[in-house]
């Protein structure tokens, strides 16, 4: 699921075409630790405290559903590469590991995770060895995302391919969160 596109993919690879991979790379580390830290919450009882206060996942999802179109407004206004204007990523180590707790994917690899593998009485040590298996597996699946922005360098300088580019991974934001934030939403309304 790391490696399908989503949000943390996205800024990856806009990172990637934006700053190249080096200067990507904290943005990387960051999501692939993020996304481990928040299984391993999950893992360990948060998932208990949604259960028992699920306004709060409501509350959780309309933060981290806002935040998701702001950036997806901000990605399709954005306008075409300019390589003297990008000095320093936009989001770093600590944005990309804090962005997972409004991140509705990451959310849903977390929680799916837990509910399909470990049984009610797993062990802590379970549940922290799943987690460095995630983060060892999201560096190269997101990874791959910033190699992939940098192939698209050169063509994002040019304003009509850098402003169809720019909708389309805003769309592609969307079209990966809103479903399940939707649903989400659906269900707290319909109860």
């Amino acid at each position: 699921m790391t490696c399908t596109p989503g949000p943390n993919n996205a800024l990856v690879m806009l990172s990637g075409a934006r700053f190249g991979i080096s200067k990507t790379l904290p943005l990387v580390l960051g999501i692939a630790f993020g996304v481990a830290v928040q299984l391993f919450a999950i893992g360990i009882g948060l998932n208990q405290v949604f259960l028992a206060l699920p306004q709060l996942q409501f509350i959780l999802s309309l933060i981290g559903t806002a935040y998701i179109l702001w950036l997806a407004w901000k990605i399709a206004s954005s306008g075409p590469l300019n390589i003297e204007l990008e000095q320093k990523p936009s989001m770093g180590f600590l944005q990309g590991a804090l962005f997972q707790w409004v991140n509705p994917k990451a959310w849903i690899i977390s929680i799916s995770t837990i509910a399909t593998y470990f049984a009610l009485n797993h062990h802590v040590s379970d549940i922290l060895y799943a987690a460095l298996i995630l983060m060892l597996v999201s560096i190269p699946c997101v990874g791959v995302w910033a190699v992939g922005g940098l192939f698209l360098r050169q063509y994002l300088m040019k304003p009509r391919f850098a402003l169809s580019f720019n909708i389309t991974m805003a769309i592609a934001l969307l079209v990966a969160v809103l479903p399940a934030t939707l649903k989400l939403i659906n269900t707290h309304i319909g109860t």
